[in-house]
Order: structure tokens, then C-alpha cells, then sequence
């Protein structure tokens, strides 16, 4: 049965913690769209990794867990690092990654013999260090929210250049961030840092020119509250990160931090420098308005409670209880 998004809505605002992040992810109410179902399950993964956060000022304000930890995530059930094979799974992507060590263990089932799983862990936590899974995360959200014609791919780049070079196709259109307002279900994206600085004109012109790689990252917007822009991306500091931005009242990215070719002087008494937000903002990616033609994914509560937990607890979470200890076989008899 199709969830309701207005139920959905209410329990992503009462699950969110800390409480500077809670209420502000979460998509708005109304009708089945592809555009609430990227918002809800971006905002339920946040949650699930306690909901890790970087402020407007681009300090990253609170984090508890990364990747390839085997801390549980908020459900008190995941561990952190098999949450991101399940991206990997999800997103269909893990096949293509056949060749590298540690990939086809990540896909090993978890009842597989207990010597072997030890060995597959540890290979497949390697696999999931050693590769980046941003863009994985993306096409995970994507894949789940049934987005149809997306690129697929564990490079920003690919979907980037579907949505500019094919327009008819890609659920997105190739825009500038600084004269298209964002909404939710938009996908946000920077050049990571190289000797150059692209911008908007500089990345048509590499996807004009050039059918190489190029090192992206993009992040999905979530939410719209109060003149501030709340997106979340995977693999972001080793999480999966919800990033403030400001809008302006047309609703446009206002005084979005842009790096120039240099590296910014980030160091102690020179803190201004130090801005996670602060990137070579390059492209908006509009998602086209589509009537979904399949069921709405069904959302489960995460849970408001932690096993790793900051000192002191945040006003509003809790310590998990406990795990019920594992039955113990009776003693044989003498």
C-alpha cells in the first residue's frame, strides 16, 4: 500500500536529531512526486547516521559515526560500514565494480559461513575506504525513489553530462546555480578541488569539449525553511552529511562560498578559510516535474537513540537499550 507523504513528513520531523537539524529536513506534504520521495529517503539516511550536519558557516557542527565503522547507525541494528555497501547494492553499481578487491565480498549474504563472513568483512570494509561513494549515494536515493532514466554512476560526472548533453532524456536539466532558484529533488554540484576553478561557464565548456572524467561531488537538495537551502550528500567527511546553505527572498543561493584556483588558507587563527561550503559550485541540476508511474518506497522510523553516543547527550536522544543476550545451548548432561 502506497505511504502517505504526509505521514512520512511527520515522522522524519519528530526523528531528526540534534535538534538544530530537526524539523528542517523534511519533505513537503501534498501528492506523490518524485521530487518528495528523493527528499524523504535523502532525509531518512541523514537520520540514520544520527544526522550529521556542516552549519551555513561551513563548520562541520556534528557527526557521530563514518564509514567503515562497526558503530551501529541510529537504527541501533546497522553498522556504519555495511550501510554503505548497502548504497553500493542498492544502486545497482556494486557489479561494476567486480575488479577491485574487496567488491564481490561486500555482496557476500550475511549468513554465509562465520570464518568466511570474518575475511569478506574485512575485505569489503577495505573496498568501501578505498572508493569513493558520493555519487553511489546519489544514484542509491535516486534508484530507490524510482527516478526514471537516471544516469547511474559512481561518478558525479556521468549524470552531470546526461542532464547537459541529453536533455530530452535525463530526469534533469543542466542549470546555473546562481540564476535557478533550487528546489527540493535538485541535485546541487561543485568541481572538487583542482589547480582550476570551472564555475558554471567553465564546466559547459569541459562537457562541450571533453568526454573525460572529472572530479565532482553533488549533493541533493532535501528541504526549504526559512531562507536557508538543506541538502544532503553522501560520503560527505565519511557520513552522510545534511550542508545549510542561504537563499535569497527570490529564493535564489545567496553568498554561496566560492573557491578560487588556489587552496584556501584554512589554519589556525585564519578560521574563515576553513569552510566546508566553500567549493567550486558549478551546476544545478533541475529535476523535470514527472507524474511517478510506480509505488511510493515504503519508509520505516528510524529509531532516536544511540549506541555511540557524544558526552554529554544531546537534550533529546537516548542510549539504546541494551541487545538481548544470545540464547545459550544447555550444558550436556554428564
Amino acid at each position: 500500500m502506497r505511504a502517505g507523504w504526509a505521514t512520512i513528513a511527520l515522522w522524519l520531523a519528530m526523528a531528526l536529531l540534534p535538534a538544530h537539524a530537526s524539523g528542517v529536513c523534511v519533505p513537503a506534504a501534498g501528492p506523490d512526486s518524485y521530487a518528495n520521495r528523493i527528499a524523504a529517503i535523502a532525509c531518512q539516511e541523514n537520520a540514520l547516521w544520527f544526522g550529521a550536519f556542516i552549519d551555513g558557516d561551513g563548520r562541520l557542527a556534528s557527526t557521530t559515526v563514518a564509514e567503515a565503522e562497526t558503530s551501529r547507525l541510529r537504527d541501533a541494528s546497522t553498522p556504519a560500514w555495511r550501510r554503505v555497501a548497502d548504497y553500493w547494492k542498492g544502486s545497482g553499481l556494486l557489479w561494476q565494480m567486480s575488479g577491485f578487491a574487496g567488491a564481490s565480498e561486500c555482496g557476500y549474504s550475511p549468513a554465509a559461513d562465520p570464518d568466511q563472513m570474518r575475511v569478506a568483512n574485512a575485505s569489503c570494509r577495505a573496498f568501501l575506504i578505498d572508493n569513493p561513494w558520493s555519487a553511489v549515494f546519489v544514484s542509491y536515493v535516486m534508484n530507490r525513489a524510482g527516478v526514471p532514466n537516471f544516469r547511474a554512476s559512481a561518478s558525479h560526472i556521468d549524470y552531470v553530462r546526461d542532464a547537459y548533453l541529453h536533455p530530452d532524456s535525463s530526469p534533469y536539466t543542466f542549470a546555473d546555480p546562481d540564476t535557478t532558484a533550487p528546489a527540493p529533488g535538485d541535485l546541487l554540484c561543485f568541481v572538487r578541488a583542482s589547480a582550476t576553478s570551472y564555475g558554471h561557464a567553465g564546466l559547459k565548456a569541459f562537457l562541450d569539449r571533453d568526454q573525460g572524467a572529472l572530479n565532482m561531488h553533488c549533493d541533493i537538495a532535501a528541504s526549504i525553511d526559512r531562507g536557508k537551502l538543506y541538502l544532503i550528500g553522501g560520503n560527505v567527511l565519511q557520513s552522510v552529511t545534511l550542508r545549510e546553505l542561504n537563499l535569497n527572498a527570490s529564493g535564489l543561493l545567496w553568498g554561496l562560498p566560492r573557491r578560487g584556483g588556489a587552496s584556501a588558507d584554512c589554519r589556525p587563527g585564519h578560521e574563515a578559510g576553513c569552510s566546508f561550503n566553500r567549493q567550486d559550485w558549478a551546476a544545478l541540476l533541475k529535476l523535470k516535474t514527472m507524474v511517478p508511474t510506480t509505488p511510493a518506497p515504503t519508509l520505516t522510523p528510524v529509531r532516536n537513540c544511540c549506541e555511540v553516543c557524544p558526552l554529554p547527550i544531546p537534550a533529546g536522544m537516548q542510549r539504546c537499550p541494551a541487545a538481548s543476550p544470545l540464547p545459550q545451548a544447555p550444558a550436556p548432561a554428564n
